[in-house]
């Protein structure tokens, strides 16, 4: 039988609701202003502030035309196509579609870390993602909302896009959070009220049966937990929620998830509002108001002026009219301090400073400023915070157990992330750091992966590489092959016990330690002696890796041949060779390539077959920071294996890319 807590806890509870009004009013800014480099002024636009051009700041978007240093968040690739396709196939106004940040999780920009961002364009028109009328409340259990097959929603409560990102204000883990969010909704008559509920479960909306699964164990959320000292041991659900008048943000509110008997607790982090709020009266678990233990706003929120850009893919109404600008209060933004809201503690998450308070989010709009008013439309879950888990693959699955090499990588590698490589039976050949490694033995080989310094693990993969059946290795004739760096160049030298027996050497040179290709051949010296030493410089300024591998294939005077070692010859350091992505990898036919510039410059693009030979260029300019770059220079090239070559002044990139189609 449930016990029913303590009446001082009910005291509370109401004594705190009395209060809450002054707290949020307290709390808020509602005038515009820059967070973490951020433009919060209910404008879309990088490098203007309150609708003036200001060089620096970072937002949503950026027009077209706009210089400056402010970076625009959301990645736009595709925005000219969905534009056409209003034009020549109407039907698309009605379609939703995600695009996600432009940036890898993690990217230090503008000396601010990012961590996540994401668009949404929701359903328009005959909407499925909508709760049937009356039914429905913030503290219910998602098990128990339930959703027609098509119904109106009052054009106030319609949801048309909605935005979200999380930064740091500083470049590294122990720098503020801050999360900004944004929506447009179809009108802009009287008040308007949204939620942005975050989730610890990987909960999703069926579409097909009109269903929410994998929502929390607790009542159908996830609620947090506290030691009897106040201390947060595990995170749960949260919800932000806000409420904007005729002519300004009027009141934003933090809930957590919890069990209502933990009210009796002081928290560490943060102290209760006294708003408790579940299914129904008397639930055991429901949305508990938060606020800061030190005063000061972490709020922010505005809505838009008439005639505010509505961004790179316009702004589609209920009735399939396109606009290239909101109107006035058809378009709010806001931010929150999670760190000073308390939501920002390693502790909470194990101490792992890369961990967030959530993994997916549903935005739901609500009838009225009651928390529990009925919910109306809503934008189905959708990740963040989840960047590509390590997968491993190689193009080499079986090697010899000597004179063989075998390129292994992480197929969905990005630059943020630290990959660090390990083997219980197998050898390394290298470093065994980065998304790529070269093996010389069989084994097992795992990668583990870290979101930047300073994270816990977050993801591990393995590959096993086989050893090839048959494998018959010439005799080495007693060479022995080394290498090393010299004025730029590198030396090979080899020594040669049976010199006599020996016609002539080819020196063959590899960039993945597969294929070899002959670069020189020289003719054995003529001498009595039984031993004799080799000398060859081969120049490197071209080269398409930051590793190359030689070996030295003798031909006897009796017509056989043998093979020396292989060696392996660093010749780039990472302060002048640089790793890029490209994407997707497999190429079928586009491509885009993801790298970070130290500066301005021109660049030559350049693909390179494993033999040396040059496939295709071109010439293209480069910003400071992250660059993405579409081409389609393989979409006529037959399917294998190339190496994409990206040089400026000061720095060169390169990665290996398979073709296949």
């Amino acid at each position: 039988m449930k016990t029913n807590p303590p009446m001082k806890k009910y005291l509370f509870i109401l004594f705190g609701t009395l209060l809450l009004a002054i707290n949020i009013a307290k709390a808020q800014i509602i005038t515009p202003i820059i967070k973490a480099n951020f433009g919060v002024d209910a404008d879309l636009r990088a490098n203007y502030f309150n609708g003036l051009i200001q060089n620096g700041n970072d937002d949503w978007f950026k027009l077209p035309g706009t210089t400056g240093i402010g970076e625009f968040i959301i990645d736009t690739a595709g925005a000219a196509d969905i534009l056409a396709g209003y034009i020549s196939n109407p039907a698309t106004r009605n379609l939703p579609f995600y695009k996600g940040m432009r940036f890898p999780p993690y990217t230090k920009v503008n000396n601010r870390l990012l961590v996540d961002g994401v668009y949404v364009r929701d359903y328009h028109g005959d909407d499925s993602t909508i709760f049937a009328s009356g039914s429905n409340k913030n503290g219910m259990s998602p098990q128990d909302w339930s959703c027609p097959v098509s119904q109106a929603v009052p054009d106030k409560n319609e949801i048309m896009e909605m935005m979200l990102h999380v930064r740091r204000a500083g470049p590294t883990v122990s720098d503020s959070l801050w999360m900004m969010g944004a929506i447009s909704i179809e009108s802009t008559t009287g008040n308007r009220y949204f939620d942005f509920e975050m989730y610890q479960t990987d909960i999703y909306y069926d579409r097909a049966t009109r269903q929410f699964y994998n929502y929390g164990p607790d009542a159908g959320h996830t609620s947090w937990k506290f030691d009897a000292g106040g201390n947060m041991t595990k995170p749960g659900d949260i919800i932000f929620t806000a409420e904007y008048g005729s002519s300004s943000l009027t009141m934003i509110e933090a809930r957590i998830w919890i069990n209502i008997n933990d009210l009796a607790i002081t928290p560490v982090g943060f102290d209760w509002t006294g708003s408790f709020d579940g299914a129904s009266a008397g639930a055991q678990y429901g949305y508990a108001g938060i606020q800061p233990k030190t005063a000061g706003a972490f709020y922010t929120g505005l809505q838009s002026g008439n005639n505010t850009w509505a961004g790179p893919f316009s702004f589609v109404l209920g009735n399939n009219t396109i606009q290239t600008n909101y109107i006035a209060r058809q378009y709010m933004e806001f931010s929150v301090n999670l760190s000073k809201l308390g939501l920002d503690k390693a502790e909470i998450y194990g101490g792992d400073d890369c961990a967030m308070p959530f993994r997916r989010v549903v935005v739901k709009t609500r009838a009225s400023t009651s928390f529990t008013a009925s919910l109306k439309d809503f934008v189905a879950p959708f990740d963040f915070f989840l960047a590509p888990r390590a997968v491993v693959e190689t193009d080499a699955p079986n090697i010899c157990d000597t004179v063989s090499v075998s390129n292994i990588y992480v197929s969905n590698s990005i630059p943020t992330s630290i990959y660090q490589w390990s083997t219980p039976n197998g050898n390394i050949v290298g470093t065994t750091t980065g998304p790529s490694i070269y093996v010389d033995a069989p084994g097992i080989y795992i990668v583990t992966q870290y979101l930047n310094v300073g994270c816990s693990v977050y993801a591990i993969d393995s590959i096993t590489i086989g050893q090839l059946d048959h494998c018959i290795v010439l005799a080495n004739n007693q060479v022995q092959l080394e290498s090393r760096l010299k004025n730029d160049k590198v030396l090979l030298q080899w020594l040669v016990l049976d010199n006599k027996a020996a016609n002539y050497f080819e020196i063959e040179k590899s960039f993945d330690g597969i294929d070899f290709i002959s670069i020189k051949r020289i003719n054995a010296i003529l001498s009595e002696s039984a031993a004799e030493n080799y000398l060859f410089l081969d120049d490197y300024e071209n080269s398409v890796s930051k590793k190359v591998f030689y070996r030295i294939r003798v031909f006897k005077k009796d017509n056989k041949q043998s093979l020396s070692n292989v060696v392996v010859q660093n010749i780039k350091n990472d302060s002048y060779f640089s790793d890029i992505q490209v994407l997707p990898n497999p190429v079928k036919d586009e491509m885009q390539i993801n790298f970070i510039a130290d500066e301005p410059a021109k660049a030559t693009l350049s693909v390179v077959d494993f033999n040396g030979r040059m496939i295709a260029q071109q010439i293209i300019s480069v910003f400071s920071g992250m660059n993405k770059i579409r081409c389609n220079l393989l979409n006529d090239k037959p399917p294998g294996l190339y190496r994409l070559l990206l040089t400026t002044e000061k720095r060169k990139y390169s990665s290996n890319i398979l073709v296949a189609r």
